[in-house]
């Protein structure tokens, strides 16, 4: 009699097992809030996530420069970011896109999901099984959304945030509505990753030109924070391109500006100071250059060993003497 009750039992287990995971069974968890975003004056289409789960932005986050961008997340359905930005791509609506998908998902009360396109419409769908709380607001060229959320400030405070910050970059205004949502309770379970993607408002077809940030913090203590200084960094580096591109164009007064943003940014960075330095040697300023590259070799000499290789490719094009003084610097 005992087998036969624990025969019974162990079929009930697994015919409800199977029953309740049938709408996402293999399909990842990423419990999380998110934003969607346009920004109206360069056309840039952003979105940003943070998470209680590993590498969160590798299937939340969706972007395509010229289409728009898709916030997948609760019981993902991953295929939703390709799908959506595909029939975006087509003309369909946020609106549209989003209805065709959910009607052929039989988990479509477990998603939650935001698509922005290229002219700034939105839509979002917060299913009624997505674990509280839970729920989502759009505004002008913008959504909101979160799921298993300590309280049901968070999607507000995110969305206040966002417009409270009209006139900054709009990755800066992405990750201040993720710090919003941080500040008010955020994920129920903690942090551990987020992501911030940014697209530019035409495409070319090249990833790497039309993806203008793209930061993932797949594991970390204080994920924000980290994005915070990735971004921060992301920012130096852009300063150093825009400065080599003045140096191509031989605008050096506008280089030295660049170099010299970067370098505030992020200061303890030995590389930006050294490029900035190759830059005013190649002009003829050596005494500008002169003491940088003395504290960069201070700093660690693999610099110095570094600077003679680079007259061969025409990165370094200062006379012989004007080398032998780099290179005798101590």
């Amino acid at each position: 009699m005992r087998t036969i009750t624990s025969l019974l039992l162990l079929c009930f287990w697994a015919n409800t097992t199977v029953s309740a995971q049938k709408p996402y069974g293999s399909e990842p968890l990423a419990h999380t809030y998110s934003i969607v975003a346009i920004d109206p004056a360069t056309g840039e289409m952003g979105v940003a996530v943070q998470s209680h789960w590993f590498a969160t932005g590798t299937i939340v986050i969706w972007g395509e420069a010229g289409v728009g961008v898709v916030a997948t997340q609760s019981f993902v359905n991953p295929a939703f970011g390709p799908q959506g930005l595909a029939l975006m791509k087509t003309g369909k609506t946020p609106q549209a896109a989003m209805q065709e998908m959910l009607a052929a998902d039989e988990g479509r009360e477990v998603r939650q999901l935001a698509l922005l396109n290229a002219k700034g419409e939105v839509a979002a769908h917060t299913g009624n099984k997505c674990i509280e709380m839970a729920g989502h607001k759009t505004g002008d060229g913008y959504s909101v959304q979160a799921n298993l959320m300590a309280n049901d400030k968070v999607w507000p405070a995110m969305a206040q945030a966002f417009e409270a910050s009209k006139g900054k970059t709009l990755e800066e205004r992405l990750l201040l509505s993720l710090e919003a949502a941080e500040k008010v309770g955020g994920d129920i379970r903690g942090k551990q990753s987020a992501a911030l993607l940014v697209v530019k408002a035409q495409g070319t077809g090249q990833s790497w030109v039309d993806r203008k940030v793209d930061l993932r913090i797949d594991d970390h203590p204080n994920p924000l924070v980290e994005l915070r200084r990735l971004l921060k960094v992301h920012q130096a580096y852009g300063h150093m391109n825009a400065g080599d591109l003045a140096v191509e164009k031989n605008d050096i007064d506008k280089a030295r500006q660049e170099y010299s943003a970067a370098e505030k940014l992020f200061p303890d960075n030995l590389e930006m100071k050294y490029w900035h330095a190759i830059s005013l040697a190649n002009a003829g300023k050596m005494d500008e250059a002169l003491p940088m590259f003395r504290f960069i070799f201070k700093k660690d000499p693999n610099w110095k060993t570094l600077t003679p290789r680079l007259t061969k490719n025409g990165l370094l094009t200062v006379p012989a003497s004007d080398l032998q003084r780099i290179l005798s610097l101590k």
